[in-house]
């Protein structure tokens, strides 16, 4: 299949703003969907509240826009009655880490095969530019004028320390990285989350000077470094990108499945 045949094009031109990061995440998403050779009709896309969850819209999947947070426990229902699916959830930072936090960690905690995707644009974009969990100290927002004091979630770490067995970060300036690591995650039997930076220059970027979308772009590619570099090494400041967990566990349905099969022969 063709990327345009896991589309719903009618639904075009989509509602992003001009040099928003998230139509890159489309992009590379359904690069590493069209490469894998998957059925769309095997895959499920659940989706909450804001500018990363309107991907839901413009896919040809069977897909659900659900409420702000949730979209990790809608997945996990139908991951649970329908095993066989591919599971995708693309947030962003409130749906995975403010209201969604805690669906997020028990997710990564269980197992379940389900495939997480984060769009990091450390603000809220779509309700006009609120700080988020993913921030950070120092920024600017609508509701931080005189900066902000919180620290932020660093998602890799979060999602290591709750249990994901797959956990990838990557950028927009780094589409074709991003697809590879969608790939693997995607294929990984177990929870994967996959977090990559996305510019939003008109809230995030504008705010705190830092540029348009281009200078954006620029400063990913400026800013970070593959885990195991020379440049990482020389400069620890930098953000890290790469596969940071890969590994085998035993995946929740699977194990419940087993739970069903023994309350049977009893």
């Amino acid at each position: 299949m063709a990327v345009t045949d896991y589309l719903r094009e009618r639904f075009f031109p989509h509602m992003w703003c001009p040099g928003c990061g998230h139509g890159t995440v489309l992009n590379s998403l359904l690069r590493a969907i069209e490469e894998l050779g998957l059925n769309k009709n095997n895959i499920v896309m659940t989706s909450g509240i804001g500018c990363s969850a309107r991907i839901s819209g413009y896919v040809d999947f069977h897909s659900l826009h659900t409420i702000h947070g949730r979209a990790l426990a809608f997945a996990t229902g139908v991951k649970l009655s329908k095993p066989g699916l591919k599971l995708l959830v693309p947030m962003g930072d409130g749906d995975a880490l403010a209201i969604g936090g805690n669906h997020f960690i028990h997710a990564a905690r269980r197992n379940i095969d389900i495939t997480a995707i984060i769009m990091n644009n450390r603000i809220y974009g779509m309700t006009g530019g609120q700080f988020s969990p993913l921030s950070g100290p120092g920024k600017k927002a609508t509701t931080a004028p005189y900066l902000t004091i919180d620290r932020e979630f660093d998602i890799v770490e979060l999602a290591k320390a709750a249990g994901a067995t797959f956990v990838a970060r990557s950028t927009t300036y780094h589409a074709k990285e991003s697809i590879e690591f969608l790939k693997k995650a995607i294929d990984h039997k177990g929870f994967s989350v996959v977090e990559i930076l996305s510019q939003c220059p008109t809230h995030y970027g504008r705010k705190n000077k830092e540029g348009d979308a281009p200078q954006m772009l620029e400063n990913y590619r400026n800013n970070t470094a593959k885990i195991g570099s020379k440049a990482l090494a020389d400069d620890p400041s930098l953000i890290a990108r790469g596969i940071f967990v890969d590994v085998e566990r035993p995946e929740y349905c699977q194990e419940y499945d087993q739970i069903i099969e023994r309350a049977m022969k009893e």
